[in-house]
């Protein structure tokens, strides 16, 4: 295949664009449930609710076999404490997640409860999740009985929630874990996740960018009653009525960095994450919480490496790290500072940088793959890498160059690349929907899933959310009507998401998305004063005023482009007026106001939402664990559930 300068220099000019466009011609569909979305949580969605019996149709704006975060693999399934090998009981390891500030216990209670069965519902579609083929006997954390693969990372530490004997003497780790986390095969999930949504009927659209919700009779706040699209190859516009919808699209975009040249996509996540779920549901009066939380983007950027690049400690979980003379360092097995955090403990990073500078360790790092036991080195190398997101074409490669995990060290570049520059940072730290124990959120008709609600995990979170709203949305349909939807909120959408094709020249979307970057880089950074945030809003509001007026697209993948970053102005503005609110800083929100330096303070613990009403925001709170007790209203809420835990 040639490149794209071969193709130039041999044709003298770009390609045609391969399919017809389309632009602004309609095509409607009509269903029972709507999923805006389809990673992980998405699918999950569209399957629960197509085995209730209602119809079901899916859109996503890549395509659904890979798509989303979750769409190149999983390694690890988390927070699973219903399975047979857990020493806890799902109610406490829920609760003991739920403590940490400004989490989300009604998501972490449905995680702990339900997502085992989640688990075993995808080996049922044909996924691996045990050592069937007895590959790794004799690792760390493996049950021959079960052939299940627990997770070595998970032992016991003074963070971890108490289990007998913890304290005495003798108790002694691995065989005293807690046994929430199981590895697992997780490349395959999703394209058998496709697979299953075809044979259960459900109308997948692939290439569709969810762009508006729309409400009945246009009135903001008004229930749900469908969506509109955008097809990123053709360019034509879909309306979809549905008597309920589920948002599962996930968070934020790359707002503080724009740097696709240089550093590729700098964030972790999926390319296709713009913010599109959390401002339609925004626009559609639905109400949003921990909006102004971020964080230094730690983890798979161009410009940063995070171990070897491309995944989290936990996938180089087993492999000891040693230093230039082979001398091995406490990192990262000793000292694991929490079950979800993938970073060691601030007093061994404090100690080993300690030791650099007084020479006890010489830099570079490496990881000692041929110091490991040989099963223990072919499950991190070709289980936890080879499963595990993007690290498998990472993995591949290396072996191409020549790699041998049996005779190799593999180069850390922990402590060697500086400190990540903190006004490089990500939106995905929490903010999103506000739901309720159904995951409805405040909108009638419209529920979330996944990493679209607030304070979101991981993977199989996402799974087990995406699994149970599906299940409450059908049983919703069930009890309501159809509904109109309203042609002049359809033709107020058209007009604003056409409005680039309209232009022949100006600015396209990768000048304005820059600009976006560099506005939330100078005033909404690791430092924040009602001053600079105002600077920030106003320079924003300018750019929209005066640069989204000159936005262009002349075919369908750069006006879906243009569209995301208008979304992300959209969620900048929010996270903006967010901040301005917060009078206080806090370090679970990542948040610095300077202005304000009284850390945490008792009479700032509390959840700070925001709504739209009639386009004006309208701002309210809500108390820490307004989620009540978890294991009651979970209980209270799904009667009828029957899953692999029972509570006595």
């Amino acid at each position: 295949m040639a490149t794209w300068h071969e193709y130039l220099r041999t044709e003298g000019r770009p390609p045609a664009w391969p399919y017809p466009i389309r632009f602004e011609q309609e095509q409607v569909i009509d269903t029972d449930v709507l999923v805006v979305g389809g990673g992980i949580a998405g699918c999950w969605a569209a399957i629960s609710a197509a085995r209730q019996g209602v119809r079901v149709a899916l859109i996503e704006k890549g395509d659904v076999s890979r798509s989303g975060s979750g769409g190149p693999g999983c390694d690890h399934w988390c927070n699973a404490p219903a399975n047979p090998l857990s020493r806890v009981d799902p109610d406490d390891w829920a609760r003991h997640m739920a403590d940490r500030p400004y989490s989300n216990g009604i998501g972490i209670q449905i995680q702990c409860r339900e997502d085992f069965d989640t688990l075993l519902e995808m080996e049922q579609m044909g996924g691996k999740i045990r050592d069937t083929d007895d590959e790794y006997v004799g690792a760390e954390g493996r049950d021959d009985k079960t052939k299940f693969m627990i997770s070595p990372r998970y032992g016991v530490t003074h963070s971890y929630l108490p289990i007998p004997g913890m304290d005495e003497p003798g108790f002694n780790p691995p065989e005293d874990r807690n046994n929430v986390v199981i590895r697992v095969w997780g490349n395959s999930f999703k394209p058998l996740l496709k697979k299953e949504c075809k044979r259960l009927g459900v109308q997948v659209f692939d290439r569709i960018m969810g762009t508006s919700l729309l409400n009945e009779n246009g009135e903001q706040g008004a229930r749900v009653v469908g969506a509109t699209g955008l097809n990123s190859r053709t360019g034509e516009f879909l309306i979809f009525r549905a008597k309920a919808t589920i948002l599962s699209t996930s968070g934020a975009g790359s707002m503080w960095l724009m740097s696709m040249e240089h550093g590729g996509y700098s964030n972790m996540q999926s390319r296709a994450n713009s913010g599109d779920g959390t401002v339609m549901a925004w626009k559609a009066g639905a109400a949003l919480t921990k909006m102004e939380s971020s964080g230094v983007i730690g983890i798979a950027t161009g410009l940063k490496h995070k171990w070897y690049t491309g995944a989290g400690d936990a996938s180089y979980e087993n492999v000891p790290i040693v230093d230039a003379k082979g001398r091995r360092l406490p990192y990262p097995i000793q000292g694991w500072e929490d079950a979800g955090v993938m970073v060691a403990a601030p007093e061994v990073e404090a100690k080993i940088r300690e030791g650099i500078l007084k020479g006890e360790y010489e830099l570079p790092f490496y990881g000692d793959f041929p110091a490991m036991a040989e099963v223990e080195r072919r499950a991190t190398w070709d289980l936890m890498l080879g499963e595990e997101s993007t690290t498998r074409i990472f993995i591949n490669t290396m072996k191409q160059g020549g790699f041998d995990i049996n005779r190799d060290l593999l180069q850390a570049y922990k402590f060697i690349e500086g400190q990540s520059l903190p006004q490089w940072r990500e939106a995905g730290y929490g903010g999103g929907i506000v739901v309720d124990w159904n995951l409805k959120t405040t909108v009638d008709g419209l529920y979330a899933a996944g990493t679209q609600m607030f304070a979101p995990e991981d993977h199989s979170y996402a799974a087990a959310t995406g699994r149970y709203a599906g299940r409450k949305a059908a049983a919703y349909v069930r009890e309501v009507g159809d509904a109109e939807i309203n042609r002049d909120q359809i033709e107020q959408e058209k007009n604003r998401i056409f409005a680039p094709t309209k232009r022949e020249r100006g600015i396209e979307w990768k000048e304005l998305h820059s600009g976006l970057s560099r506005a939330m880089q100078y005033y909404v950074s690791e430092f924040k004063t009602e001053r600079l945030l105002k600077m920030g809003l106003e320079e924003i509001e300018r750019i929209e005023t005066e640069a989204v007026p000159q936005l262009f697209a002349h075919d369908p993948h750069k006006l879906m482009r243009s569209i995301e970053d208008l979304s992300m102005i959209e969620y900048a503005k929010i996270i903006i007026h967010a901040s301005l609110a917060r009078k206080a800083s806090s370090v679970p929100l990542g948040f610095n106001r300077i202005d304000y330096p009284e850390t945490d303070p008792a009479e700032w613990n509390k959840f700070l939402t925001f709504r739209l009403e009639n386009d004006k925001i309208q701002a309210g709170e809500l108390p820490p664990n307004f989620w009540g007790d978890m294991a009651k209203q979970y209980e209270a809420h799904n009667k009828d559930y029957t899953g692999v835990y029972s509570p006595e």
